[in-house]
């Protein structure tokens, strides 16, 4: 539990910083329910919960979100920001005065939950398995817990959307790099949403000897000989595109060096797994068919 916390923590971290509009947040929002909004004051400490939240029609009603909270992007226009769950200030979340709080059992601690719930606060700690039957799962019980049944738009887009996946003629190497500048610098191993998502999408996670994150080293990269190399955008950016990863120590060596295959998606929606895991899994499926 702990490696997967601190997984889902980088992850979250490299991945909210990522808060450009999406280009498909239109199509997203064709999936909204048709339920009636509550009056709820809601806190949002997870960015697919956040999704969710917005695709039930209860935007309007976030009064605070956390820092992966970064879609849909007018989001934050009116819900504080309250910042990594890591640096969470209890003080902070409770002058809000909400009336429900969510988040992952891998975003609070037990003695966060504690104040919270001690606050009278009502909290929903949610189990968020990095599939797309636990995105549905997760859809279904943040909507059980505001009282609505009307979900089904929701689960079936991502149906919708995973039908645009494409077999492969074989299942290509993919090495995730989470990078914030070219000093900081790690690789996804096996147990980790992007193993998950890569898998979803029909290749195969390039690291296999060892779990969660890990720092790169030219060893790793050249053993791992990536056909494809998948970076967050953001991250990408951060150490000179391109051609900033190719001279990565051991990267020109592999099969992805060679031939330039670097692949950059939006943080939250490929590694969120949210509404958009459909989304996201179609879209790396094209750009590892390319």
């Amino acid at each position: 539990m702990k490696k997967l916390f601190i997984s889902t923590a980088i992850l979250a971290l490299l991945a909210s910083c990522n808060n450009k509009d999406s280009k498909n947040e239109n199509t997203n929002n064709e999936a909204k329910t048709e339920t009636t909004v509550s009056n709820e004051k809601i806190v949002s400490l997870n960015g697919a919960i956040t999704e969710v939240l917005a695709d039930l029609g209860e935007q309007n009603n976030l009064v605070g979100v956390d820092v992966t909270s970064t879609y849909p992007a007018s989001v934050k226009e009116k819900a504080q920001d309250l910042g990594h769950v890591r640096s969470l200030s209890i003080e902070a979340l409770l002058a809000l005065k909400p009336t429900k709080v969510y988040a992952t059992d891998k975003d609070l601690n037990p003695e966060q939950i504690a104040q919270l719930k001690n606050a009278g606060i009502q909290t929903e700690i949610i189990k968020q398995d990095y599939s797309v039957e636990g995105t549905k799962e997760l859809v279904k019980t943040v909507a059980t817990s505001l009282n609505k049944q009307d979900f089904d738009a929701i689960t079936s887009k991502i149906d919708n959307d995973l039908k645009a996946l494409k077999p492969l003629a074989t299942k290509p190497k993919v090495l995730f790099i989470y990078a914030r500048g070219a000093g900081n610098l790690m690789v996804a191993g096996t147990n980790t949403p992007m193993e998950k998502i890569i898998g979803i999408a029909g290749g195969q996670n390039a690291i296999t000897e060892f779990e969660d994150f890990k720092p790169l080293t030219p060893e790793a990269v050249v053993k791992a000989n990536p056909d494809y190399i998948l970076m967050f955008d953001k991250g990408l950016e951060s150490i000179g595109g391109i051609d900033g990863v190719i001279k990565l120590e051991g990267v020109a060596s592999t099969n992805a060096g060679k031939n330039k295959k670097i692949i950059a998606m939006d943080g939250q929606l490929v590694s969120g797994f949210g509404p958009r895991v459909g989304q996201a899994a179609s879209q790396l499926n094209q750009l590892l068919q390319k």
